[in-house]
């Protein structure tokens, strides 16, 4: 008789594909989220037509940016005591009582401004779940599996990202950006009850966290940063990852406006279609990683990356026509889908499990500091010379980074998958 395999097929195994389900539904209803509140803020000012339109969709972007940077350092230390599965199954259902009070709060008031409290509320339950989902992710797989359970978790977000962009585009404009958000109010009760079937127990770890004060925070914030640098590899691909993140909080603001304004008709259909297409490229990036591209050393793919990024940017900055805005998104999708699947396992494989919440909340800090700069800015450079001006920045400082980091990371960039 042949003896058993060390370790089942992914999707055989009862914990994986739980979390695996759970998160391609409620990432889904993510992506409606998305589209749903820039059709809002179309909605309030006349179809982008208001002067202010430019800072709504800062301010929108800073809403969902702040709870991390206030909050990011010290919930990782939090979620490092915690049972990983409860704090997950919480934030899930606060999420979805959050969303579904968004619609019904604005059609009583009118008004986005207490729509921006709940949208606060609604992030910093998202400070919680996304690095206790990292550190869950190690405790479930084994090591040699962990790459690809990265890749299929980054998969289930691709493809998150293509259905929900179109299907959401589709719902929008036809009923309403409300029904958008009622039904991701549903997906994150999917995503509840995918995770209670997980079979989970809290590990004990060898050196728990001391009492929680002002101090040992601080110093828990500064063990996460230099875990975070002591690797060049990791420094390469954090440093690819902040360069996507700076691209996209140029295109939520420059890149929607620009869109908005070459459509001969408002509406989101033609966003949701260009975000199908971003999520396109990160699969057949995805795809590549895994085939042929397994070989090579990661830290010249990150490098890559960071390049076709900012040609993305001054592709979309260079023209007014949807089907260059859709290779623009494409060349966008294939550089993302790197900087999400390496940085994750490295970052998974290098840190100790009671250190893991603390160290990708300080890798979420890093990378919404990123990009609160970077959509502060572009609301600036928009607001005085046009979108495409700051999509011609940025583009210009992502290549800027690139150089810098092949450059300043040369040892990185000679070490091997």
């Amino acid at each position: 008789m042949a003896s058993p395999l060390p370790h089942p097929p992914l999707f055989r195994q009862r914990n994986f594909s739980a979390l695996w389900w759970g998160q391609l539904v409620s990432l889904t209803g993510e992506r409606l989220t998305y589209l749903a509140l820039i059709a809002l803020l179309a909605a309030h000012t006349h179809a982008f037509r208001d002067a202010r339109s430019s800072l709504l969709l800062s301010l929108l972007a800073n809403v969902m940016l702040a709870p991390v940077l206030l909050f990011a350092p010290f919930a990782g230390a939090w979620v490092d005591r915690r049972n990983l599965r409860h704090v997950l199954v919480g934030a899930d259902i606060l999420r979805s009582c959050l969303i579904l009070s968004v619609p019904l709060l604005y059609l009583v008031t009118h008004s986005v401004w207490p729509v921006f409290v709940l949208l606060f509320l609604l992030f910093t339950c998202g400070v919680f779940f996304l690095p206790a989902k990292s550190a869950l992710t190690p405790e479930l797989i084994a090591g040699p599996q962990l790459l690809t359970a990265n890749t299929w978790l980054s998969a289930a977000g691709i493809a998150a990202t293509a259905v929900g962009s179109l299907g959401g585009g589709w719902i929008i404009d036809r009923w309403g950006w409300a029904s958008a958000l009622y039904l991701n109010a549903a997906t994150y009760l999917v995503s509840v009850a995918a995770l209670l079937s997980i079979r989970y127990a809290r590990p004990v770890h060898g050196a728990e966290p001391q009492a929680p004060t002002l101090r040992g925070y601080l110093l828990q914030v500064r063990d996460g940063l230099s875990t975070v640098r002591a690797n060049p590899r990791v420094g390469l691909a954090l440093t690819t990852l902040a360069a996507v993140w700076l691209a996209g909080g140029f295109l939520h603001v420059a890149g929607n406006l620009q869109i908005q304004r070459a459509a001969s008709m408002p509406g989101v259909a033609r966003l949701g279609v260009l975000m199908a297409v971003l999520g396109t490229g990160s699969a057949a990036s995805a795809w590549w990683l895994n085939t042929a591209g397994r070989g090579l050393p990661r830290a010249r793919v990150l490098a890559a990356a960071l390049v076709l990024a900012g040609a993305g940017l001054l592709l979309f900055a260079a023209t007014t026509r949807f089907v260059l805005f859709a290779a623009a998104a494409f060349v966008m999708g294939v550089a993302a889908a790197p900087a999400l699947m390496v940085t994750e396992t490295l970052l998974q494989e290098s840190t100790a499990p009671g250190l893991r919440g603390r160290v990708f909340a300080t890798r979420d800090f890093i990378m919404r500091s990123v990009l609160l700069l970077a959509v502060s800015a572009a609301g600036g450079v928009t607001r005085q010379w046009g979108p495409q001006a700051a999509l011609v920045l940025a583009g210009v400082l992502v290549l800027g980074v690139s150089a810098l980091a092949i450059a300043r990371l040369a040892p990185a960039s000679q070490t091997p998958r």
